[in-house]
């Protein structure tokens, strides 16, 4: 007795071919959905990673010519004071004394105004006008009509100070005053001032073009240098030339930069005390960034640039267009899938076990698929095996080590550009030259590959990293992408083991009758910079800084050392000092590197001694 027929129901069967487009349509699309969500969240991350660095350097760059100009005249200021203190100028109105003064002038281009007064109020001085032309000038405390002078209190001992800036028919300046001293009591002040003029200019050399403005003004909001003096970039003009208020001035932007929003994709600019904002002027939004310069007036001066926001929404529409293109492809892969799923209704069982392989990267354990008599099912094994095929290939240029430790550790965090301690290995073949001369260049190529064989073997071996392979050398590192803390004595066991197998394949070569191949090998410790660095589509992960340098010079000092031996390891102090006691170095002494100022303590590993000890490292590390 069937139970459906007696109760009106039957079995409910579904279709091989149904289930199988479900199934392969869901694959494809959230596979696709996945990859597109990471390159639409790195390129986003990209976009506003460029961003960050453009407003870290642009406002940079400019706080450095500001203060560069101001600190130029500040040290004018202070070295005349010196003189002038060790009595070799004179503080009166003599001409010597105002020869030196307009020297002083001419040879600083920064100089604007050099004023010496007395404690009666007299003054004299140079005045340097914008054709450059210098003159020089006297005043009599009691000339009639004559502003009095506002000094700020200053004691003997006191400093350099800054003070108000001083309005004159000439211009506008920032200036410095400093003591004179005679017996260590002061006799007069010597005031050197730059004009706003000239700041402006400076700062103008920064303006990018006609969508940005650059500016600098009080945080009492008077505007001191404006690079768009002439027309604004909201399409009017202004009301009046600097210096001037806010509101006299009559730029919208800089007004509405109180009322202006923080934008918080600019967190990195934010840590180094750049302000970035969001404002709206006269139907537009602009991007301010800004930064505070302290230390050259009594109240602060905001330096900064603001452009159209439309350069960056650009940049946002392009990576939104891409993510569009890729939800198209999203949905064109899913009807192909359930296109091709209606055609296909046999098991899949192969396919899903070697596409799995493929994503653990055990490219070696997949076996192709064989070719089928449906074409659907052909072309699906031909493009399968194809694509194992191009990551194989793709293998030969990205260690598969690598880019396991990466996955593993998260490719966005472990790429992430960062400051760590690691420790750095350079090899370079001496004579490669004259030795590779009686070569073909398949023979060459061949000897290459064996040595470099040998070295990638050693480096994998104690978990380091290969960098990158330099003519007949190669550079590795230890500590990184995973930490460790053994990471000098990996790399100094990875030496060991290069050099022993170098002097065995010569042992070999010269029972054949062939030319050794000699190795020079350096060893530094130190802090660089480890993660991405590159273009957008063309990233390495590599490492950057003087440490690197340092290493580099350590195994070119190796051609200073070697005598006759096939291998020589040299180290420096930064590495030995993380070797365990009883380690086989040879101190070779202090010696300077090329290019470096200082000397550099340098070791030299005994290649023939025991081979060091391995210690696991703590925590997560790349020997695992």
């Amino acid at each position: 007795m069937n139970i459906f027929r007696i109760f009106g129901g039957r079995r409910r069967n579904f279709a091989l071919t149904r289930i199988v487009s479900f199934s392969f349509g869901l694959l494809m699309a959230s596979g696709m959905a996945l990859v597109l969500f990471m390159s639409v969240k790195a390129n986003f991350e990209n976009t506003f990673s460029l961003l960050n660095d453009k407003a870290i350097l642009t406002i940079q760059s400019m706080e450095r010519q500001v203060r560069g100009h101001l600190d130029q005249v500040e040290d004018a200021a202070v070295a005349l004071k010196q003189l002038f203190d060790d009595g070799k100028i004179k503080p009166e109105p003599s001409d010597q004394t105002l020869a030196d003064l307009s020297a002083a002038v001419a040879a600083n281009g920064r100089l604007s105004v050099i004023v010496i007064r007395d404690l009666r109020g007299n003054r004299f001085g140079i005045f340097k006008a914008e054709n450059g032309k210098i003159w020089p000038f006297k005043e009599a405390a009691d000339v009639p009509g004559r502003a009095p002078d506002s000094l700020p209190r200053l004691e003997p001992s006191s400093r350099p100070v800054w003070g108000q800036l001083v309005t004159h028919p000439t211009g506008v300046y920032a200036n410095v005053t400093v003591p004179l001293l005679s017996d260590g009591e002061t006799v007069g002040y010597l005031t050197a001032a730059t004009s706003l003029a000239s700041i402006g200019e400076a700062v103008k050399a920064l303006d990018e073009g006609p969508d940005t403005t650059t500016f600098v003004v009080t945080s009492e909001g008077q505007v001191l240098v404006h690079s768009d003096q002439h027309l604004l970039i909201t399409g009017a003009a202004p009301a009046t030339a600097p210096p001037a208020s806010l509101e006299e001035f009559g730029d919208p932007v800089l007004s509405g930069v109180a009322t202006g929003q923080r934008y918080p994709t600019f967190q990195r600019a934010a840590d180094l005390g750049i302000e970035v904002l969001g404002v709206e002027a006269a139907a537009q939004e602009f991007i301010v960034m800004r930064v505070p310069v302290t230390g050259y007036s009594p109240e602060p001066w905001i330096i900064g640039q603001y452009f159209r926001a439309t350069s960056v929404s650009r940049e946002i529409q392009r990576v939104s267009g891409s993510a569009l293109v890729g939800v198209a492809a999203i949905i064109i892969g899913v009807l192909i899938a359930v296109w091709l799923g209606r055609r296909v209704a046999r098991p899949l069982r192969l396919l899903a076990a070697q596409s799995e392989h493929v994503g653990r990267l055990a490219l070696d354990e997949v076996t192709p698929l064989p070719r089928s008599r449906v074409k659907e099912v052909d072309q699906v094994a031909l493009a399968f095996n194809a694509m194992v095929i191009g990551l194989k290939a793709m293998n030969t240029y990205v260690p598969r080590s690598l880019f396991r430790k990466l996955m593993r550790i998260g490719l966005e965090q472990a790429a992430l550009a960062r400051e760590a301690e690691l420790s750095i290995l350079f090899t370079d073949i001496m004579g490669f030259t004259s030795l590779s001369e009686s070569l073909t260049a398949s023979e060459t190529a061949a000897m290459l590959n064996e040595h470099f064989a040998i070295l990638v073997a050693a480096v994998e071996e104690e978990g380091g990293t290969v960098d990158k392979f330099i003519g007949d050398g190669m550079m590795a590192f230890w500590g990184a992408p995973d930490a460790r803390e053994d990471h000098a004595l990996a790399a100094a066991r990875t030496a060991q083991k290069i050099g022993q197998a170098i002097m065995e394949q010569n042992r070999q070569r010269r029972e054949k009758g062939l030319v050794p191949v000699r190795v020079r090998v350096g060893l530094h410790s130190g802090p660089v910079v480890v993660g991405n660095v590159g273009a957008q589509d063309r990233w390495n992960y590599t490492i950057v800084g003087d440490a690197v340098n340092v290493c580099e010079r350590l195994q070119s000092l190796g051609r200073e050392f070697a005598g006759t031996e096939d291998v020589i390891v040299l180290l420096s102090n930064a590495t030995v000092r993380q070797l365990p006691e009883g380690a086989c170095v040879e101190r070779v002494g202090n010696q300077q590197l090329r290019g470096r100022s200082g000397d550099v303590e340098v070791w030299k590993l005994d290649l023939h001694g025991p081979v060091l000890a391995a210690r696991p490292a703590k925590g997560a590390s790349a020997a695992e």
